[in-house]
C-alpha cells in the first residue's frame, strides 16, 4: 500500500465515506464533473487539422484542479475514481491530461490506476482500491467522439435557425429527434377523426343471486368484432333481440397460468416507473437517486444492464427466504436479458446496497425512491404468482356473451410489487368471477348497450417518452432526464397534466428541421449514431473515422441552407383566406413573440393582425402549491418582454414568483417546500432553494460562484454606503436672519 494516496471521484458527497472505509494514508478530493470542456467558440473542434479538441478548464474548476495538484505533491499514487460510466472515464482522462501539463515531473513520479466501483460500500471500494485498471482509450474516444458532434451540430446548426427562425434558438443532435417525436404525436392527434362504434353488454345472476357481468361475443351466429354495430339504431335493436332470449353457462374453462415478476430497474424503466406510481419527472428522479448512491443506499443509478451480482443475488435469496418463507423463493435465482440493443450487461441494475434497510434517504423524495427500487428488486428474484384463470360462456339461442376473469392462487411476488401501467386500462383478467357450472340457468338483469368513439394515440408522458426514446434506440441511461428538461427549458414544449405539448415555436423548429435537415433528426441515424459510439467504445471503428464520414456532407448541407432558405418561407404558413381588411393579399400564420398568429401577407403595406391570436399565452398550471401563501398555485406565466416566469394565481394578493421552474422538492437546508431548476452552459442542469435566505445548492461550482457574487456584492454595497457617508455634505449653520458679509473678491 502507498505512503499517501489521493482519491478522484466526481462528487464531494462521496469523499468523507470513502476515507472512512480505507483508513489512513488515502485523502479523496472532487472533481465537481468535468475539469475541462470545449469552450463555446469557433474553433474548439479543429475540422481542419483532424479534428484537434481544444479543451479549457474554467475559472470555476480552476480551483478544483489546484487543490487536486497542491495534494498530489504529497502523494506517490493516484486513484481515478469517477463514475463508472463513459463520461466517468473521460473526466478521469482530463484529470490525468491536466496533471502532466501542469507538472510533468510530478506526474512522473506518481503511479496512476483507474478504479471502478458500482456501490459506495466497504468491500465495493476495498475491492476497487485492490484491483485497479488502466484508462480505457476506447472509452475516452466515445465521449470524446459524442461530445465532438453535439459541439459541431450545435455550434453550426443554432445559428441556422437564429437566421431562418428566431433568434436565441438552439439545436441539438439528440433533443431535436425527442421534439419530432411530440411534434408528431401532436399532428397524428389533429389528423385523427373519431369513428363511432357501440359495445353490447349482458348483466345475468347465478342460481345462488350472485352477479355475473359478460360482454356480446356472438350475435346471430356471427363473431362482433369492435365495428359490428356503428350506430344507435343497429344496437338498439340488437338490444332488443338479445332481450327475448333465455340463457344459461354453456361452456366453463379454467387454466393456471402463471405471472413473472419484472427485471430489476435500469436507468429507463425506473424514471418510467418513478412517473408512473410517484409522479415525478426525470430529473427530479435522478435528483434522488443520485443522493441515494452518493450515501450508499444505492448502486450506481446510470445503467442500462438488468444482471446482479452474485453476491447480491444470495443477499437477496437469504432476505426472501426469511421475511417471506421458502415457498417465496425460487429453487433457482432469477436472470434477466436486456431488451435494449448495446445494454453493457457488465454493470448491474439499479438495487439497493442492503435489502435488509427497509427505509434509506435524508427526505421523503429519496425515501420513496429507495422504497420503489427495494420492492422491484425483491419481487425480481421471488416466485412468479400463480393464477387460476377463468373463462365462461353465456349462450342464448345464437347469442354469445363471455365473461372473463382470474383467481390469484399464489400471490408470490405480487404480494411485494406491481409492475405499473401507462395508461389507467381497465384488465379483465383481473376480475374475480362467481362461482357456476356448465348448463346452469342464468336471470337476465338487463342488457345494455354503450356508444364509444375511436380515441388518438395518446399525448406523451415522462414515462412513455422515456420508453420511446429507449425503444428507438436514441440517447442512453445518462442523457434521458437532460433531453426532456432540454426541450422544456427552451421552450419547444410544455408539460401540461403530465403530458407534453409542442409550443408554436417548437413546431415551427421541427417543421424546418424535419424538412430541411432531414437525416440529422432522422430516428434511425440517431440510433446508428448511438451503435457507432458503442462501436468505438468497444475498440471496432476509429473515433475520428466517424467524425470525418459525419462533418463534410452535414457542414455542406448547412451552408447551402443558410444561402437558399428564407426565413419567409420558414415561419410563414398560407391559410388560403383573403385579407378581410385589404382584400388582396392572403392571411398567412407567422411566428411572433407569444406564439403563431394570422396576419396579412401583404404586411407592412396592410398590418391586419386577427384578433386575440397574437395576445400572451394563457396561464399554465404546475400543480405545485405556492410555499409563500400555501393556499395558491404557481402558474407558468409569460412577462411582457416574453421571458417564462412562475408566479402565484392569486396575484395580486400573494406576489410571489420566481424566474426557474419549480419543483416540488423540499429544500434539505431550510425546508422551503420548492427548489428550482436551473439551466447553464457553464454548470449544465442544478437545482438551488429560491428562498433568499437559503445558500442550498446542489452544483458545488454553480454554489461557490453564487457565495463569491454575494460577497462581491455585499463589499461593492457596503462601499457604496460607506462613500456616500464621507461625501455627504456638512448641515448648513442655522442663520439669524442677519445680512452675510460676502468676501472682498466676490464683492461688487
Amino acid at each position: 500500500m502507498s505512503n499517501h494516496a489521493v482519491i478522484v471521484v466526481e462528487s464531494p458527497a462521496k469523499g468523507k465515506t470513502i476515507e472512512k472505509y480505507l483508513g489512513p494514508g488515502y485523502k479523496v478530493l472532487a472533481s465537481y464533473g468535468h475539469i475541462r470542456d470545449l469552450p463555446s467558440k469557433d474553433g474548439s473542434v479543429d475540422v481542419d487539422n483532424d479534428f484537434a479538441m481544444h479543451y479549457s478548464v474554467n475559472k470555476d474548476s480552476e480551483k478544483n484542479i489546484k487543490a487536486i495538484m497542491s495534494e498530489l505533491k504529497k502523494a506517490d499514487t493516484l486513484y481515478l475514481a469517477t463514475d463508472p460510466d463513459r463520461e466517468g472515464e473521460a473526466i478521469a482522462w482530463h484529470v490525468w491530461e491536466e496533471v502532466k501539463r501542469r507538472d510533468p515531473k510530478l506526474a512522473l513520479k506518481l503511479s496512476v490506476h483507474r478504479s471502478t466501483f458500482e456501490e459506495i460500500t466497504k468491500s465495493a471500494i476495498q475491492n476497487a482500491i485492490a484491483h485497479p485498471r488502466e484508462l480505457s482509450l476506447n472509452l475516452i474516444n466515445a465521449q470524446q467522439a459524442r461530445r465532438a458532434l453535439d459541439y459541431l451540430v450545435g455550434f453550426n446548426l443554432s445559428p441556422v435557425l437564429w437566421r431562418k427562425v428566431k433568434g436565441g434558438l438552439s439545436a441539438g443532435r439528440v433533443q431535436s429527434v425527442a421534439l419530432r417525436l411530440i411534434c408528431e404525436r401532436e399532428n397524428e392527434i389533429e389528423a385523427f377523426r373519431p369513428e363511432e362504434y357501440w359495445s353490447i353488454h349482458g348483466a345475468f345472476t347465478t342460481p345462488d343471486g350472485k352477479p355475473l357481468p359478460a360482454n356480446l361475443v356472438q350475435y346471430n351466429g356471427s363473431k362482433v368484432e369492435k365495428f359490428s354495430f356503428t350506430n344507435e339504431a343497429d344496437a338498439t335493436a340488437a338490444v332488443a333481440a338479445l332481450g327475448k332470449e333465455s340463457y344459461a353457462v354453456t361452456d366453463l374453462e379454467k387454466a393456471e397460468k402463471r405471472r413473472f415478476p419484472a427485471a430489476p430497474f435500469t436507468t429507463s424503466t425506473l424514471q418510467q416507473e418513478a412517473a408512473r406510481k410517484l409522479g415525478f419527472a426525470a430529473r427530479r428522479t435522478m435528483m434522488a437517486a443520485q443522493r441515494l448512491y452518493e450515501a450508499g443506499h444505492i448502486t450506481y443509478m446510470r445503467t442500462d444492464s438488468v444482471n446482479l451480482a452474485t453476491e447480491a443475488v444470495a443477499k437477496l435469496r437469504s432476505h426472501i427466504e426469511k421475511k417471506y418463507g421458502k415457498n417465496y423463493l425460487p429453487a433457482q435465482p432469477l436472470a434477466y436479458k436486456s431488451k435494449q440493443k448495446n445494454a453493457q450487461e457488465a454493470h448491474e441494475a439499479i438495487r439497493p446496497t442492503d435489502p435488509t434497510t427497509s427505509h434509506a434517504g435524508a427526505d421523503d423524495d429519496q425515501n420513496r425512491l429507495y422504497q420503489l427500487i427495494l420492492q422491484r428488486t425483491v419481487a425480481c428474484q421471488m416466485t412468479p404468482a400463480r393464477l387460476e384463470q377463468t373463462t365462461i360462456t353465456v349462450g342464448g339461442g345464437t347469442h354469445r356473451f363471455r365473461a372473463t376473469g382470474s383467481v390469484i392462487l399464489f400471490p408470490g411476488f405480487l404480494s411485494v410489487y406491481q409492475e405499473g401501467r401507462d395508461d389507467d386500462t381497465a384488465d379483465d383478467d383481473d376480475k374475480i368471477l362467481p362461482a357456476v357450472k356448465e348448463g346452469d340457468k342464468l336471470a337476465t338483469q338487463n342488457i345494455t348497450t354503450d356508444q364509444h368513439f375511436t380515441e388518438p394515440p395518446p399525448r406523451y408522458s415522462e414515462a412513455t417518452l422515456v420508453k420511446t426514446l429507449e425503444e428507438y434506440g436514441i440517447g442512453r441511461p445518462s442523457t434521458f432526464a437532460s433531453i426532456i428538461s432540454t426541450i422544456q427549458d427552451r421552450g419547444y414544449v410544455r408539460l401540461e397534466k403530465k403530458r407534453f405539448f409542442p409550443e408554436d415555436v417548437g413546431r415551427v423548429v421541427n417543421k424546418f428541421l424535419t424538412e430541411h435537415f432531414t437525416q440529422y433528426v432522422d430516428y434511425n441515424f440517431t440510433a446508428n449514431m448511438e451503435d457507432e459510439l458503442d462501436a468505438i467504445a468497444e475498440g471496432d471503428i476509429n473515433w475520428k473515422t466517424t467524425l470525418k464520414k459525419f462533418w463534410q456532407p452535414f457542414k455542406t448541407l448547412v451552408d447551402d441552407k443558410i444561402e437558399s432558405v428564407k426565413k419567409s418561407d420558414v415561419t410563414t404558413e398560407a391559410t388560403g383566406e383573403m385579407c378581410p381588411e385589404c382584400g388582396k393579399h392572403e392571411l398567412v400564420y407567422r411566428l411572433g413573440r407569444y406564439g403563431k398568429f394570422k396576419g396579412c401577407s401583404g404586411y407592412p403595406e396592410c398590418s391586419y393582425i386577427e384578433k386575440n391570436e397574437s395576445a400572451a399565452p394563457a396561464a399554465q398550471s404546475t400543480g405545485i402549491p405556492c410555499p409563500s401563501c400555501k393556499e395558491g398555485e404557481l402558474l407558468k406565466r409569460t412577462s411582457r418582454m416574453g421571458k417564462i416566469f412562475y408566479g402565484c394565481n392569486r396575484y395580486p394578493d400573494c406576489k410571489y414568483a420566481v424566474w426557474d421552474a419549480p419543483q416540488q422538492v423540499t429544500c434539505p437546508d431550510c425546508n422551503w417546500p420548492i427548489t428550482v431548476t436551473k439551466i447553464s452552459k457553464k454548470y449544465g442542469e442544478w437545482h438551488r432553494c429560491p428562498q433568499p435566505d437559503c445558500d442550498w445548492n446542489d452544483n458545488a461550482e454553480a454554489a461557490a460562484a453564487t457565495a463569491a457574487f454575494r460577497t462581491r456584492f455585499t463589499k461593492a454595497k457596503e462601499a457604496k454606503a460607506a462613500a456616500k457617508t464621507k461625501t455627504k455634505p456638512k448641515a448648513k449653520p442655522k442663520t439669524t436672519g442677519k445680512a452675510k458679509s460676502k468676501s472682498p473678491s466676490k464683492a461688487k
